[in-house]
């Protein structure tokens, strides 16, 4: 064994000092605490002559280390438990169902005192429903408060129900559709071969609702002649496009307050109201309502409703045909030019722009751009069963543009050629979606994978708060005779006789729901921005669409 080597006691702690360390010298015996700074420590080696100087371990001092320690830890345990939350005891089952016991049996004790009818033993359902007639009798009529809050809570329900906007008629709804069929004007006949994914929409035997008007039409005294010659036009479709459409309704409305007169005991902006609400009912039987034409129902109805009680009869009807013009001329006229001007800063010479279908405001856009000079080639996109681009296609041609014409089957092999694709839209909804005619959804699928921008040209009073995440909840159903047909062809007449078949159904389709993902840009007449700023849109500037 090596003689160097010093050797030391086992029984010696080793205790390092941690934290603030206080000599003993410069504290009193009444500021010492238990710290690993206060502990007894034996003296280590001698940094001079390198020896170990060392004292006995004394057992007792370790002991009464000890002891205090414990006894520290014991009252902060006791502190924490005086600051915490008492905790629930834990009863037995036996203790708590006589606790139930006691309480029903207090209950019926003060239902009993209160004067109620209630019979012991009929449980608890029927105790709760004395307990609450009888503190209903004890309130009464004749109590202030009862009565002050009963004629509080009445006005704000009464506001709640007028505010809530009108659910829409489900047509699978037996209970609402007999209601609706009992109140109706046209009763045009139900289809036979209904769509079983579509039974919440009107599907009726086209020509039916035509004959049905025409045959009332010396029997409908409580109809306006413009609002049913309106109604005539849509039912026969010679009224199309979602601007022309609410337009020609605007037009209607106005003939009829021209002529709507009103007793001198009753209030025009109520009566009026009823009268309007009654017109919007036809135009909706004579064909599903668009959403552009519901928000210019509701511009008319709020304009009538801001009416002031000082107006004579002739001065608020002047006002309301006045404010009518204005949003035709400043909402969709104005508007439509804003757009084209907007829209004129993203053409350039060279581009080969793409369009689909049949729109007023990108027809618009297009002779504007030819007429200022640019140089560019259009692709005009169709479909069957409407055609509507063969309309376009005539106009352009005739004002001297160069045209391709193709129809939406073949959008992908052109598509290559197109750098911009501009489409019209029926409405944008809140959250971006474009809703518009059928087939629009496919092109700006095709455009986005092929990497080429959208451009969508709508109107801001055509915004909505609505939210569509497909083309099925809300749609128009067309005629299926319609897609039964080849136009030009009469020999191919395979489906003459589909309605006799069983296991047959031709579903026409009138919108689809084009998503937001597939849309670069929204020109309005706001400016142009992305379909993110739809909803800040209808959110802040709401009362300027409508005004």
């Amino acid at each position: 064994m090596d003689s160097t080597r010093v050797s030391h006691n086992l029984g010696d702690p080793k205790i390092r000092q941690v934290g603030f360390f206080v000599p003993e010298s410069s504290t009193t015996d009444s500021h010492k605490i238990l710290s690993p700074s206060h502990l007894p420590v034996p003296e280590m080696q001698n940094s001079v002559h390198g020896q170990v100087t060392s004292r006995s371990y004394d057992p007792s001092e370790n002991r009464n280390l000890e002891t205090g320690i414990e006894k520290r830890e014991d009252e902060e345990i006791e502190v924490i438990k005086s600051r915490s939350k008492p905790l629930k005891e834990k009863t037995t089952k036996a203790e708590r169902r006589a606790l139930q016991e006691a309480q029903r049996a207090a209950k019926a004790a003060s239902s009993n005192v209160e004067g109620s009818k209630a019979v012991a033993g009929t449980g608890r359902a029927a105790l709760g429903k004395s307990t609450k007639q009888s503190s209903q009798k004890k309130a009464g009529p004749s109590s202030p408060v009862a009565a002050d809050k009963k004629a509080g809570d009445r006005p704000l329900d009464k506001d709640r129900k007028k505010d809530a906007p009108h659910p829409r008629l489900q047509f699978d709804d037996e209970s609402r559709m007999e209601k609706a069929r009992r109140r109706a004007v046209v009763n045009p006949t139900e289809s036979r071969t209904r769509v079983e994914l579509f039974q919440h929409l009107p599907q009726y035997e086209h020509g039916t609702k035509l004959s049905s008007l025409e045959s009332k039409f010396f029997h409908l005294d409580l109809v306006h002649p413009s609002v049913f010659e309106v109604g005539l036009r849509y039912s026969a479709g010679e009224i199309s496009g979602g601007n022309a459409r609410c337009i020609a309704m605007l037009r209607a409305l106005q003939d009829a307050i021209r002529d709507y007169c009103t007793d001198h005991e009753k209030a025009l902006v109520r009566y009026l109201t009823a009268k309007i609400n009654s017109y919007v009912s036809f135009f909706a039987e004579c064909r599903p309502l668009s959403m552009s034409m519901g928000n210019a129902i509701r511009f008319v109805k709020s304009r009538i409703v801001n009416l002031s009680l000082n107006y004579s009869e002739f001065e608020a009807k002047t006002t309301l045909c006045s404010d009518i013009d204005r949003f035709i001329n400043e909402k969709i006229i104005l508007a439509d030019k804003v757009i084209v001007r907007h829209a004129f800063t993203k053409i350039k010479d060279g581009d080969v722009l793409l369009t689909y279908g049949l729109s007023c405001v990108v027809e618009m856009i297009l002779l504007y751009a030819h007429e200022l000079g640019k140089k560019f080639r259009v692709v005009v996109v169709d479909s069957q069963p409407r055609l509507e681009g063969q309309a376009l296609l005539r106009r352009l041609v005739a004002k001297g543009l160069s045209c391709t014409y193709t129809h939406i089957n073949a959008v992908s092999y052109i598509m290559h050629e197109v750098t911009r694709v501009l489409l019209g839209a029926s409405a944008v909804l809140s959250n971006g979606t474009v809703y518009s005619r059928v087939g629009t959804s496919c092109v700006a699928m095709v455009a986005h994978a092929f990497r080429v921008p959208v451009l969508i040209c709508c109107e801001a009073y055509k915004f909505h708060e609505r939210v569509l995440l497909d083309s099925i909840c809300s749609n128009e159903l067309g005629d299926p005779d319609a897609i039964a047909r080849v136009p030009g062809r009469i020999d191919v007449n395979y489906l003459d006789n589909w309605a006799s078949e069983d296991n047959l159904r031709l579903l026409n389709l009138m919108y689809d729901a084009t998503p937001s993902d597939y849309v670069s840009v929204i020109v309005t007449d706001y400016g142009m921005l992305p379909p993110t700023s739809v909803p800040v849109i209808v959110r802040e500037y709401r009362e300027h669409l409508l005004m």
